[in-house]
C-alpha cells in the first residue's frame, strides 16, 4: 500500500526509520521504507546499514552523487506500492498517528502535503538564520498554505499517488541544489493537479549553520537563474524572478548588484548574528541574483 522514500546525505537516519516502522506496524498496512544515501561516503552509513535489519526497511548508497531530484526518482524506481510518501532524512513526525493520517487522506486526494514545524526553543546562535527562516517562511499554518497550495508545498513531507508521480518525476537534468522541488509542484499546478493540505507535520531537525545556509542560498539562486534561462521557470513563476524583472525594467540591476558587491560583509554580519533580519536576507538574495545576471 505505502512506499516511504527517504533521500539522505551524510545523516543518521535510524531513529526516523524506527519511528515510521512502528507507526506502519501499528496501522496494520503493507509498507516498505527505502532510504538512499547520495554517495556521501559518511561514516554514519555504518549505523544506517542497521536499517536493513528492520522488517520491510532497506538502505542503499549511490556509487556517485546524482543530486536531490534524481535520487528521489531512483528511490521511486525501487518502490512497489501505489502510494508514495517522500520525507527528508532530517525530519521526524510530530504526531503518533502520522501514518494513519496520510492513509485517511489517500482515500480522497492524489497529492497531500502535511506541513512542516520547527522546534520552539531557539538553537545556538550559529544556526539562528535557518531556524528563523524556517519558522517564518516554511512552517506556515494550514490556512496560510491553503491560499496558494502548490507554491507552499515542500518535498520534505508529501504523499503522492504512484500514477501521478510516474508522469511527473523530478527533472533528472537538474543536478544542482535549489528550486527543483518548487519546479516539481509548479509543474503539477500547470497540469491542474492541486496539492491538498492537511495538519500532519514533521519537525525539521537538521539546521544548517548560518554560513552554510547563506552559501547554499547562493547555489540555489544560481540554479534558479539557470532554470529560468533554459525556460523551465518564467518571470511570473517565482517571487525572486518577478521582482528581478521589475528591477530590470526600471534599470536598477546594476544598483542592486552594487549592494551585494560592496555591502556583502555587512549583510552577512547581520544574517549570522543573534538577531538575523529576513528583510536583509531578502535583500541579500535579490542583490546576489542581480550580480550573477551582470556577468
Amino acid at each position: 500500500m505505502l512506499s516511504i522514500l527517504i533521500p539522505t546525505y551524510n545523516y543518521k537516519i535510524y531513529t526516523l526509520v524506527s519511528e515510521l516502522h512502528n507507526q506502519c506496524e501499528n496501522a496494520g498496512i503493507k509498507y516498505e521504507i527505502i532510504v538512499q544515501d547520495d554517495a556521501s561516503k559518511s561514516e554514519l552509513n555504518l549505523e544506517n546499514e542497521k536499517i536493513n535489519a528492520i522488517n520491510n526497511c532497506f538502505f542503499y548508497v549511490n556509487e556517485e552523487n546524482v543530486g536531490r531530484g534524481k535520487n528521489r526518482n531512483s528511490l521511486f524506481e525501487k518502490s512497489k506500492f501505489d502510494w508514495i510518501l517522500f520525507l527528508d532524512s532530517d525530519t521526524m513526525p510530530v504526531l503518533d498517528n502520522f501514518i494513519t493520517n496520510y492513509i485517511a487522506s489517500s482515500l480522497n486526494y492524489k497529492v497531500v502535503f502535511g506541513g512542516l514545524q520547527y522546534q520552539a526553543e531557539k538553537p545556538e546562535k550559529s544556526q539562528l538564520l535557518r531556524w528563523v527562516y524556517g519558522k517564518k517562511r516554511e512552517a506556515l499554518t494550514l490556512n496560510e498554505r491553503l491560499k496558494n497550495p502548490n507554491k507552499t508545498a515542500l518535498t520534505s513531507n508529501f504523499l503522492i499517488q504512484r500514477t501521478i508521480f510516474i508522469s511527473h518525476i523530478f527533472d533528472n537534468e537538474i543536478t544542482k541544489y535549489g528550486y527543483e522541488d518548487y519546479l516539481f509542484f509548479l509543474n503539477l499546478e500547470k497540469k491542474d493537479i492541486s496539492v491538498h493540505h492537511i495538519e500532519n507535520p514533521v519537525f525539521h531537525l537538521g539546521l544548517d549553520s548560518s554560513d552554510e545556509f547563506l552559501n547554499k542560498t547562493k547555489v540555489a539562486l544560481e540554479n534558479l537563474n539557470n532554470l529560468h534561462s533554459i525556460g523551465l521557470l518564467s518571470f511570473n513563476d517565482n517571487r525572486i524572478l518577478t521582482t528581478y524583472a521589475k528591477i530590470k525594467k526600471i534599470k536598477l540591476v546594476t544598483y542592486f548588484s552594487f549592494i551585494y558587491s560592496n555591502f556583502n560583509f555587512l549583510l552577512r554580519k547581520n544574517l549570522t548574528s543573534s538577531n538575523p533580519s529576513l528583510f536583509i536576507f531578502d535583500v541579500y538574495k535579490l542583490s546576489y541574483f542581480c550580480k550573477i545576471n551582470l556577468k
